[in-house]
């Protein structure tokens, strides 16, 4: 049975079976991780099969700081060190060539890893207790929505000899951005918190570019660019506005940013309309909305074009590419 634990006793025992190689749920800012040891191949080879995960699919690698990041790429650039400088700990994760030290396996057999610091208490703590860089795929069955609260993780592996430290709910609540150095063209491999336009700042204005995905030979280099993902058990579509507010129907669980949650009728679940606020939420609703009986779940299409600034509307567009995901069939 998966157990949550807190307090410094929850530390002591994830560093415990980090050693001994087996899987502890850990909080971020973003989501709860799936950690293992990152230099430990049959560890991580643990977390691919706990969560049923594709082989394709690479792993971030989360470390306490650039110290730490050093010893998992082969070498630690400007770009790097300036991102790193202005953005760690925090969702922005960084891609290099990978130093020999990190297995094949969490790079997918690529040449390249990711790699973040996250900003949360708890993570940072295990991380520099152990001591060693740890993996962090979300700690969810694979496809599934992600888990921004201890119970979610719960709910995801109930039979399974895993604990779940508890750091409370996420208060970012999507994936972090993605950011491919290892080009002279730097290249968001996964929308996130933080986009474009701050990344450019960041870099002194450069040219920041956008992946389009086509499907190459090549490994992968992000987790959560291939294929369907966040998504829930429930059959489930993105609706406009005009569709949810004539939404009656009990067999519908409506996620409305536009309605309040207290008009009654049906399965409501409120979301703010701010950016940020929207994507703390997005997921624990769509946890709520899966658990409750109805037989297909929309989500109202957030309010991109209100956006008021650059940094709003990268929000938006990181929850777009999520919920594009999680209504892809197949």
């Amino acid at each position: 049975m998966s157990r949550i634990v807190s307090g410094p006793e929850a530390i002591a025992e994830g560093v415990e079976r980090l050693g001994a190689g087996k899987p502890v749920a850990f909080p971020t800012e973003t989501v709860y991780g799936l950690g293992a040891d990152a230099f430990n191949s049959h560890a991580v080879g643990a977390v691919f099969t706990l969560k049923g995960r594709p082989s394709t699919n690479p792993l971030i690698v989360h470390v306490s700081g650039t110290k730490m990041a050093r010893r998992v790429v082969e070498t630690w650039s400007e770009q790097a060190d300036a991102i790193a400088r202005a953005h760690w700990p925090g969702p922005i994760t960084i891609v290099l060539n990978k130093h020999q030290s990190i297995p094949g396996i969490v790079c997918a057999g690529g040449k390249t890893v990711a790699v973040r610091c996250p900003s949360h208490p708890i993570a940072l703590a295990l991380i520099d207790a152990f001591d060693k860089p740890i993996v962090g795929p979300s700690a969810n069955p694979s496809g599934r929505i992600s888990p921004t609260c201890p119970v979610h993780v719960a709910g995801g592996f109930p039979d399974t000899d895993l604990i779940i430290i508890d750091g409370g709910a996420c208060h970012a609540g999507i994936e972090s951005t993605v950011v491919d150095l290892t080009n002279s063209t730097p290249r968001i491999l996964r929308r996130g918190l933080l986009g474009r336009e701050a990344l450019a700042n960041t870099l002194g204005g450069v040219e920041v570019e956008i992946a389009d995905h086509t499907p190459t030979n090549e490994p992968a280099r992000s987790p959560g660019v291939i294929g369907a993902h966040y998504q829930p058990r429930t059959p489930c579509q993105l609706v406009n506005s005009e569709q949810t507010a004539g939404c009656i129907d009990t067999q519908i669980a409506l996620i409305a940013w536009s309605i309040p949650e207290h008009r009654g009728g049906g399965h409501l679940f409120g979301l703010d309309e701010h950016a940020g606020a929207y994507a703390a939420g997005l997921y624990h609703a769509m946890h709520r909305a899966d658990a409750c009986s109805a037989s297909m779940i929309w989500i109202e299409t957030p309010p991109i074009d209100a956006a008021n600034t650059p940094a709003d509307r990268a929000i938006f567009e990181a929850v777009l590419e999520r919920l594009a995901r999680a209504t892809q069939s197949g």
